[in-house]
C-alpha cells in the first residue's frame, strides 16, 4: 500500500497542486519556494496539528485547506493488518476496492474523510471505532524534518526510535535471562529482606520519621521507607551512542554530516525493526527534508543508495533537496518534481528527461562551467525562451539529440535587456570545445550591436552559428493566439511572461512552430546538427 496521488489546496503557499507520485520522489527547488511546506502538508494529513490560521494560504479569509490523498494497492495493505476486529472494519467500509481516497480539511480538522465509491460522494461520518482502525490501516509516516536535532534521536527518551527498539528487543531478552532474574533476586535481598543491613537502616530511619511526624498527627502509626525494583526503561535512561570510525567518541563529539547520517541510519534500522517485531508488516513512508544537509557529495550518493534499496523493497520515499547529486542518477520507480514560487504560490509540476539537464545546471549555480557537457548548446535571451522551446522540444522533438539550452539574461524582472548578457554567456563556451558547435539565437537588436558582435565572433556567422528572429521579444514573435504587442509587454510582469511562456509551448502545434517561428525552428536543426555523436 502506497501514496498514489496527492491533492493539496490552500495549505501555506500552496493554492493548489496536484502530484502523481512514485516509489521514489525527489523535490528540487530554491530556497523559500515551498518545498518544506509540501511535506509539512503531509505532516498535517497524518497527525491534524497546527493552527488553521496560520496554515491557511496567505493567512487570511475562509478559504478550505484541504490534504487529499489517493492510496493504491489497498488489499495488500488490508492483508497486511494483523488486528483482525480492525481488518474486518476496514474491509466492511472498502469492499474490493484497490484504492482509497482520504482528506482531512479545515472544516473537520480533527477527523479524516473517506471517499464512498458506492455513493460517489465523501462519507458523511466515519463509522463508530473507524479511526483506530484506519490509523492500523495506514502506512507508517516517518517525517525527517530539519528542525529535528540529529543526536536527540541517539539519545532514550520517549518514543524516540532508540527507545522502541531498545525496549521491544532487549524486555524480550530479558524476560527469559538468567543472570536478569538473579540480579532481581540480589536486589530483594539488599533492601526487602528483613536481614539486610541496608533494610535494618532504613527502618530506623523511618521509625525516627514516624516519631516526629505522630506528634502532628496522632493516629499515624507507622512509616515505611521502600525501594522499588528498577523498571527497566530507568535503567536505560543514561544510555549513549558512541561511534568508532578511528576515533571512539560520543556522537555528539562527531561533526554534523555523521550525525545525520546516523539519524537517518536510526530511522532505517527502526522500520526494519517494526516490520520484523511488530504485529504488522506494512510500510513506510520517509519524507525526508533536505535530505543532503551536512553531507559530502559522495555520503549523499550513499545515502541515495540506501533510501532506493528501501523503496525497491515497498517502503515509499520523498526527499527534496538543492543537491544535482540526488538528481542525476536514473533509478527505475524514480520521479522528479520542480518546485517553483510564481506570483508568490508554490507550484509543483514533474520533470522529465529533456527538462533535468536544466534543474542540475541550476542547482549547480547556473554556470555554464559547471555544465556536465552535453551534446550542444542554444543560447537563447531569456527564461522565457528558455521555458518556451523547453516544453516545444520536449512535446515535438523528443527523438532528437539532447541539448542544453541556456538563457543569457537570468533575471526575467530585468526590463532593459542587454545584448552584452550575450556576450557574457558565450564567453566560456568560446574557448572550449564547443566554439564551432554552439548555436545562439537572439531578438531583433540594433543593427550596430549585432555587426560588433558578429564582427568578434566572425565563425559564428560565416558558420551558420547565428540567427536573430524578426521581433523585439519573443512575446511579439509567436502565432497570433498568444502574440503580445509593445503596449501589452509594458504592463506583463516576468512572471506573467514567464506563464505565457509555458501555456505557449504545451499547446503550440508543430506545424504552427515551424511554419510561424521559422527561426527558432532552424537555429534548433542547426543546434541539433552540429551536436557531438
Amino acid at each position: 500500500m502506497k501514496i498514489k496521488q496527492i491533492t493539496i489546496k490552500n495549505f501555506r503557499s500552496i493554492k493548489s497542486a496536484l502530484v502523481d507520485v512514485d516509489n521514489f520522489n525527489v523535490f528540487v527547488g530554491q530556497n523559500n519556494h515551498g518545498k518544506t511546506n509540501l511535506f509539512e502538508a503531509i505532516d498535517w494529513f497524518y497527525t491534524g496539528k497546527g493552527d488553521i490560521d496560520k496554515i491557511r494560504f496567505g493567512r487570511s479569509g475562509t478559504d478550505e485547506v484541504c490534504v487529499e490523498i489517493e492510496f493504491s494497492e489497498i488489499q495488500d495493505g488490508i492483508e497486511k493488518m494483523k488486528n483482525e476486529k480492525n481488518k474486518t472494519a476496514i474491509r466492511n467500509l472498502l469492499g474490493q476496492n484497490d484504492t482509497v481516497r482520504v482528506k482531512r480539511t479545515s472544516l473537520d480538522p480533527k477527523t479524516r474523510k473517506i471517499f464512498d465509491t458506492k455513493t460517489n460522494d465523501w462519507l458523511a461520518k466515519n463509522p463508530t471505532g473507524f479511526d483506530p482502525a484506519f490509523n492500523d490501516f495506514l502506512p507508517k509516516f516517518e517525517y525527517v524534518s530539519t528542525r529535528i536535532d540529529p543526536l536527540a534521536m541517539t539519545k532514550y527518551g520517549r518514543n524516540t526510535p532508540i527507545a522502541n527498539m531498545l525496549s521491544g528487543v532487549l524486555t524480550t531478552i530479558l524476560e527469559e535471562n538468567e543472570q536478569y532474574a538473579n540480579f532481581k533476586d540480589q536486589f530483594d535481598k539488599l533492601f526487602t529482606s528483613s536481614e539486610s543491613e541496608v533494610r535494618v537502616k532504613l527502618d530506623e530511619l523511618s521509625g525516627q520519621v514516624k516519631v516526629y511526624l505522630e506528634k502532628q498527627f496522632a493516629d499515624c502509626n507507622k512509616v515505611v521507607f521502600e525501594v522499588a525494583p528498577p523498571i527497566f526503561e530507568d535503567l536505560l535512561k543514561n544510555f549513549d551512542t558512541s561511534i568508532d570510525d578511528g576515533v571512539y567518541t560520543d556522537a555528539e563529539e562527531k561533526g554534523d554530516g555523521m550525525q545525520r547520517a546516523l539519524m537517518l541510519a536510526i530511522i532505517q534500522a527502526y522500520a526494519d525493526f517494526r516490520k520484523a517485531h511488530e504485529d504488522t508488516s506494512k510500510f513506510f513512508l520517509f519524507f525526508i527534508d533536505e535530505g543532503e544537509l551536512h553531507l559530502h557529495p559522495t555520503a549523499q550518493r550513499k545515502l541515495k543508495n540506501a533510501l532506493l534499496e528501501l523503496s525497491q523493497k515497498g517502503d515509499q520515499v520523498f526527499i527534496n533537496t538543492h543537491s544535482s547529486v540526488l538528481v542525476v542518477d536514473e533509478p527505475e520507480n524514480q520521479s522528479i518534481f520542480k518546485v517553483e514560487k510564481i506570483n508568490k504560490e508554490t507550484n509543483v509540476t514533474p520533470v522529465n528527461q529533456i527538462e533535468k539537464p536544466y534543474i542540475v545546471y541550476e542547482l549547480l549555480g547556473g554556470s555554464p562551467s559547471d555544465l556536465l557537457l552535453p551534446k550542444n548548446f542554444l543560447i537563447v535571451e531569456g527564461k522565457s525562451d528558455l521555458e518556451f522551446l523547453s516544453k516545444v522540444v520536449s512535446r515535438h522533438y523528443a527523438d532528437k539529440p539532447v541539448i542544453q539550452i541556456i538563457p543569457a539574461d537570468g533575471d526575467i524582472y530585468q526590463v532593459a535587456r542587454s545584448f552584452n548578457a550575450i556576450e557574457q554567456i558565450f564567453k566560456p563556451i568560446e574557448t572550449s570545445i564547443y566554439k564551432d558547435k554552439v548555436v545562439i539565437i537572439v531578438d531583433k537588436h540594433e543593427q550596430k550591436q549585432v555587426d560588433s558582435f558578429n564582427a568578434s565572433h566572425s565563425n559564428l556567422a560565416t558558420n551558420g552559428q547565428f540567427f536573430q528572429i524578426t521581433a523585439d521579444s519573443l512575446e511579439e514573435y509567436y502565432p497570433s493566439t498568444w502574440k503580445k504587442n509593445a503596449g501589452d509587454l509594458k504592463k506583463m510582469s516576468g512572471d506573467q511572461k514567464l506563464e505565457l511562456a509555458r501555456l505557449a509551448g504545451d499547446n503550440i502545434t508543430k506545424d504552427d512552430f515551424e511554419n510561424e517561428m521559422l527561426i527558432f525552428k532552424e537555429a534548433l536543426e542547426k543546434c541539433w546538427l552540429n551536436c557531438f555523436e
